[in-house]
């Protein structure tokens, strides 16, 4: 490694502190996606510990670039939004301060509700609300071809990197995505009670505990994204009732949830006689991260 990198790669070791919900993201695969970024050429923590570095040591305008972007990232804005670029489920997607940056957990849910929507036969219809930038919603038409997916958001800024997204990925034909609040957007007679799949990674931080996130989280990311509530599960508890009267029977909700919500949400739905099937999800520690529920 050149004198440059080695000394930007001890400034990052010495003083960034990685958040664990990015596992991701270390000294070296922060400096590596800066350094793309520098070069012009932006890219994901995930892709750029895979790409060659380009030769950015005689160009000073570079190099100050890149003192710079360091600089930031060390003052605590999180890396996705310096590159603009953020890894999920193997895509490479924009990200930006208006939508909550995807996270490795989500791909925990994102993986099952590939495989359910994948057993569905023919043109399998799936809703992701609280779509954020379009991560889960482009990752299930990515890996069911067939499938017919709609996302939808309360916010427009949220919507505007979603189909920013779909221009990146060549997918900008495939899905559709509406502003409105929860399942709202999708309430007509053409789609009640004939989804398939919905799915959600909705706000689960207790309004409480926001104050006291760390501050690349809080002081960055949209709080309309993580808060949810004070007990944390509003829109949790609302994903439950609201979604029998939209999915098919047979079809299912699937959704993300904080630590330690899982086994109480998990049992609502076992009282719920809209649902005849709950499965859980645990991540690689045993916690509970996800809820899977089959209509009645």
């Amino acid at each position: 490694m050149s004198v440059l990198f080695e000394g930007m790669l001890s400034r990052l070791t010495d003083g960034l502190q990685v958040l664990p919900d990015k596992p991701e993201e270390t000294p070296e695969s922060a400096l590596r996606a800066l350094w793309h970024t520098a070069a012009g050429r932006p890219c994901s923590a995930h892709v750029a510990m895979r790409r060659p570095l380009p030769a950015i040591e005689a160009s000073p305008a570079a190099v100050t670039v890149l003192e710079r972007l360091v600089q930031r990232r060390l003052l605590g804005e999180p890396l996705a939004y310096i590159t603009g670029r953020q890894n999920f489920m193997g895509l490479e997607m924009l990200s930006a301060p208006g939508a909550l940056i995807p996270r490795a957990e989500t791909e925990l849910m994102a993986r099952a509700a590939v495989d359910l929507l994948d057993g569905v036969p023919g043109e399998p219809l799936a809703l992701d609300v609280c779509t954020g930038s379009g991560n889960v919603a482009y990752a299930m038409a990515w890996g069911v071809p067939r499938a017919r997916v709609m996302g939808g958001d309360i916010s427009e800024e949220a919507l505007a990197l979603a189909g920013e997204n779909g221009r990146l990925l060549g997918m900008q034909e495939r899905l559709e995505f509406r502003r409105g609040d929860l399942l709202a957007p999708f309430d007509e007679p053409d789609l009640t009670g004939r989804v398939d799949l919905i799915t959600s990674a909705p706000p689960y931080i207790q309004s409480g505990k926001v104050g006291v996130m760390a501050p690349e989280i809080a002081s960055h990311e949209p709080r309309e994204a993580f808060d949810g509530g004070p007990l944390g599960v509003t829109l949790l508890i609302r994903l439950v009732e609201e979604s029998p009267r939209m999915l098919r029977p047979g079809g299912w909700l699937a959704f993300e949830v904080g630590k330690g919500q899982g086994p109480a949400m998990s049992r609502r739905l076992q009282r719920d006689t809209n649902y005849a099937e709950v499965r859980e999800l645990p991540d690689a520690e045993g916690v509970v991260r996800a809820l899977l529920a089959r209509r009645a």
